[in-house]
């Protein structure tokens, strides 16, 4: 242990003290009441995660029942019960910047989801329902890259951006941006985001005995400085520091298990290579994304992430739901017509079945006394609210997770028309980023109220 330790009721020990062995090998200290008044306790990083669909959803169906605290999720958001107290279910938000600027209702609403700015006048893309009107891409960066650029320097990745069938490369398929004209593409392959992930954390056998040698040196050779500072703490704080030794040996023992990288984070198994744009591979190949995303967070390789369920109007079918019209024409299909109103709800249901398979991955990754996703927030956003109207009023969002503690979930919130920009900000304020304005300011009043703890 450096420097003379002192047995008072004073004494203070350092943050920063190590336990340290031969060859200056040292093992970092758990926090205790001895350093009080030096540092607060570590805490586990916060995580940012957005899970977008497209086409909006059938509100009825999507609506939950009850109170604030006492409700109950609909039939399209029936598969999230099992986390129904890690949620933020809101509705009664505007994305009142997507009625402003060029671009069609969908062009708007994706590239407005998450900038909260107008679209870029220009000459590169048509719209859908006009293609004589051409427009440009996003007019500013999008708030999971403003996390990125706040958040993500220490990691291997800034971030990381998935796609399940994306394919395109216009305006209707970008949801993320590095500012304004910097669309930031999804990766659509599975294997292709496993070696940007995963490649050089496969060191040959003779590399891994070496690291491992090296651990059990670190852990053996700290064991005499141990003895010196536990005579000279109380009882409580010898206790957690035995726990703290405990634990390290555990992460020891877990990162020479075959196959492990560290604690819960290990190598995915990609299976047989399938055809990544496929219609009927698409649950399968969103399952490999979701679970790629979920280890690049168990992993620590990235903290900041984003899945992106095809583009706008693409012509997907959900023949897995025995459904032979697109997702598209079904969204543009007649209120009155139960039959395809129906097919609408099962392909939300589906979707929020997805995004609880991707919950249920973060929350079996234990963190402290809570689990990966306790320290996450998880957006599920999209680009209308109604297909059949395109309006891009009362949106319907999800919030999961408590991003450390700064969310107060387990509640169902109602809005009067606020702007989706405060939204946004509400979001960065959780995530640790202070800011009073996202995207552009005339959509902007601060922050959504109701949301932080």
């Amino acid at each position: 242990m450096s420097g003379a330790a002192r047995r008072s009721s004073r004494w203070r020990l350092d943050r920063r003290t190590f336990l340290r062995g031969a060859g200056g090998l040292a093992v970092a200290l758990p926090f205790l009441d001895a350093m009080s008044g030096s540092a607060s306790a570590v805490e586990f990083p916060k995580r940012f995660v957005v899970f977008f669909t497209g086409l909006g959803t059938v509100k009825e169906a999507w609506l939950p029942t009850g109170t604030e605290t006492a409700f109950e999720l609909g039939e399209i958001l029936a598969p999230l019960s099992p986390y129904r107290d890690k949620l933020l279910v809101i509705e009664g938000v505007d994305m009142e910047s997507a009625y402003n600027g060029p671009g069609d209702p969908h062009q708007q609403g994706i590239g407005q989801a998450l900038t909260g700015t107008e679209l870029q006048e220009g000459t590169l893309f048509p719209y859908a329902c006009d293609p004589a009107a051409l427009v440009g891409w996003g007019g500013g960066i999008s708030v999971d890259q403003l996390l990125a650029a706040s958040l993500g320097q220490r990691t291997k990745l800034s971030s990381l951006e998935l796609g399940v069938q994306v394919q395109y490369a216009n305006v209707s398929s970008r949801i993320s941006y590095l500012g304004p004209g910097q669309p930031v593409p999804p990766e659509d392959d599975p294997r292709a985001v496993f070696d940007r992930l995963f490649n050089d954390l496969s060191a040959d056998p003779a590399d891994l005995e070496r690291r491992r040698a090296l651990r059990r040196r670190v852990l053996g050779s700290v064991m005499e400085d141990y003895g010196s500072l536990s005579r000279q703490l109380g009882g409580e704080d010898r206790q957690k520091l035995e726990h703290h030794l405990e634990a390290v040996s555990e992460i020891e023992k877990r990162l020479d298990a075959p196959g492990l990288l560290g604690g819960a984070c290990a190598v995915p198994e990609l299976g047989e290579r399938l055809d990544v744009y496929a219609n009927d591979n698409f649950p399968a190949i969103g399952r490999l994304q979701m679970d790629l995303l979920a280890m690049a967070l168990a992993c620590d390789l990235t903290r900041i992430a984003s899945i992106q369920w095809s583009a706008t109007q693409a012509g997907k079918v959900f023949t897995w739901l025995g459904q032979s019209d697109t997702h598209h024409a079904l969204s543009h299909s007649s209120p009155g017509h139960q039959a395809k109103q129906q097919q609408l709800v099962d392909i939300g249901r589906w979707q929020a079945e997805q995004l609880a398979y991707l919950l249920g991955k973060l929350d079996a990754v234990p963190e402290g006394a809570g689990t990966l996703l306790d320290n996450t927030i998880v957006l599920w956003c999209t680009d209308i609210s109604a297909g059949q109207s395109h309006s891009r009023r009362d949106m319907p969002y999800v919030i999961a997770g408590r991003a450390g503690g700064a969310l107060r979930t387990g509640r169902f919130l109602s809005y009067a028309g606020d702007p989706h920009n405060n939204l946004l900000v509400a979001l960065c304020n959780a995530m640790g980023v202070d800011v009073s304005t996202f995207g552009n300011p005339a959509y902007c009043t601060g922050p959504l109220p109701g949301l932080l703890a």
